[in-house]
């Protein structure tokens, strides 16, 4: 994927300036996608200039007007195109996994520490994705009592939901990992 297109997706679901987008990259699409500050402003030029986004000037009291960013006609059709284009699976390239393959030949124990580091990481990530889901998708909507169809939302939680999958399977892994150095002590 390219950022070209986590930009088309973001400004499908709501127009925004190059600010709001990075800022909707840190909260939500970042997760699965990430990009710079500066990736951001500079792809969104470009966009711009090949027709993909079209910007428009939006007066702001007490400050410099913003530059809002909407999804063109071209744009809608490369990231349709993209759409109906397959994909290969992506590939794990997990840096921790080979490191913990590695341990067997030096300390085991010694990367305790950086596996509780990675935990906490994961950990911080699900309560983030839960109060996300909490918010965006309260308990009647994810029962599903009396709502209707909303493919822009319902998409939007599946994701989510992936992720906190994803978060919960990383947590039950690292314990295995912790649980399987620390039978090594430390200096075996």
């Amino acid at each position: 994927m390219a950022l070209e297109h986590a930009i088309l997706v973001s400004l499908l679901e709501k127009p925004g300036s190059g600010y709001e987008l990075a800022r909707r990259f840190e909260r939500s699409i970042g997760y699965f996608w990430t990009a710079t500050h500066q990736q951001i402003y500079r792809v969104l030029k470009r966009m711009e200039t090949d027709g993909w986004v079209a910007a428009r000037e939006v007066p702001q009291q007490g400050r410099p007007d913003k530059k809002e960013y909407s999804v063109a006609d071209l744009g809608q059709a490369a990231l349709s195109s993209w759409l109906h284009e397959p994909i290969e699976p992506e590939s794990v390239r997990h840096d921790l996994a080979v490191k913990i393959r590695g341990a067997a030949f030096d300390d085991p124990a010694a990367l305790v520490r950086e596996v509780e580091r990675h935990r906490q990481v994961h950990t911080d990530r699900l309560a983030h994705y839960l109060a996300g889901e909490e918010r965006d998708f309260p308990g009647e909507y994810r029962a599903g009592a009396g709502v209707e169809p909303d493919a822009e939302r319902e998409l939007q939680h599946v994701v989510l939901r992936g992720g906190i999958a994803y978060e919960r399977m990383m947590i039950a892994w690292l314990d295995d990992v912790l649980t399987t150095l620390r039978r090594f002590g430390p200096g075996r």
